[in-house]
């Protein structure tokens, strides 16, 4: 069985109960997460190896991490211990007119992304690795941190693994002059990556594509096949989100591989907890391609895995593959081209 691993960080999830601002409440409700964490746990729960590199401090914090991980099915066995501190984030979630909020404490001191390169031993993990997944939110932490992830992507692939990069471009990691900062970055890890997760706004904003004044399908079809070209990626896959007047979403996925594209139906829905709902369409896609299944059918999981991952309290979706073809049944996908 292909073994999968993630390098990113844990992090402690501090959520106000229901929809209560910090300033109301009195208790918070924690657990776990991190774009890693997201990924190895789904694809754990689609029956695949899914363990996570990363350093986690010697607390009993981190003891209580690496117990929530190991009972989302995640292989701890290659995670290092070291540093002093996990990083956390409070979540308030939002309702009707108000959004949800997300405030980060003493994120770039936690114990990963204050860990020292020879912290890893890149060569030996890479040889126990078949596909690496990598995200831009760690690509955005520190120059430290930079140079371990292009390290050990390259690694994986002189040992003939593959390698999924999820662009995951946020402003403020970034800061002033964010894309100029992010670009060089972005572009190194491209020229490494397998599998990219991506969409219009990446190509055009970090890799300074353009995709002219069109409508973002236009934009997309424009824009994903220089990417691939430019880089030599063997597949694209992404989604595009709509906010709807009634505070529903509507989401509709897409893959790219072979000079065609594939998209799944647009699926509006309800939301109960956004967060994590890329992760959850990420996995889907690693999940098919691992599987070998036709790519409609892959585009067509992944966007119902991501529906379904709005349904769900928490950053990581747990959902077997029955549970997602269940969603299917339920929402008749046609293929649009």
């Amino acid at each position: 069985m292909p073994r999968i691993a993630a390098f990113g960080e844990v992090m402690m999830r501090l959520q106000v109960p229901g929809h209560g601002t910090l300033v109301q409440s009195n208790t918070l409700d924690y657990s776990f997460s991190g774009s890693g964490v997201n990924v190895t746990a789904a694809l754990a729960g689609y029956g695949h190896n899914g363990a996570l590199i990363t350093t986690l401090p010697e607390t009993p914090v981190g003891e209580a991490a690496i117990a929530y991980l190991r009972k989302l099915g995640v292989d701890t066995s290659l995670i290092c211990r070291g540093g002093k501190q996990l990083g956390m984030y409070f979540l308030e979630n939002g309702f009707g007119a108000r959004p949800g909020r997300v405030t980060y404490t003493d994120r770039l001191g936690s114990s990963f992304n204050t860990a020292e390169a020879g912290n890893y031993d890149m060569v030996a993990l890479a040889s126990r690795i078949d596909v690496l997944h990598l995200c831009g939110i760690t690509l955005a932490m520190n120059e430290g941190i930079r140079k371990q992830m292009k390290r050990l992507a390259a690694e994986v692939k002189s040992a003939g693994g593959k390698v999924v990069f999820d662009c995951n471009y946020r402003p403020a990691l970034w800061g002033a002059d964010g894309y100029a900062k992010a670009r060089p970055h972005y572009e190194q890890l491209l020229e490494l990556t397998d599998l990219v997760l991506m969409n219009e706004k990446d190509a055009q904003f970090i890799l300074g594509f353009g995709t002219g004044e069109y409508d973002r399908m236009t934009q997309l079809k424009q824009a994903i096949p220089e990417v691939v070209e430019r880089f030599e990626i063997g597949t694209a896959a992404g989604t595009h989100r709509e906010i709807n007047a009634d505070h529903t979403h509507s989401l509709t996925g897409y893959i790219y591989q072979h000079g065609t594209f594939l998209f799944s139906r647009k699926l509006t829905f309800p939301v109960y907890d956004r967060i994590g709902a890329g992760d959850a369409f990420a996995s889907a896609v690693i999940h098919g391609e691992l599987q070998q299944y036709p790519q409609q059918q892959t585009v067509n999981m992944a966007a119902a895995a991501a529906m379904l991952a709005h349904t769900t309290q928490g950053d990581t979706a747990l959902f077997t593959e029955s549970e997602v073809l269940r969603a299917l049944s339920d929402h008749t996908l046609d293929v649009e081209r």
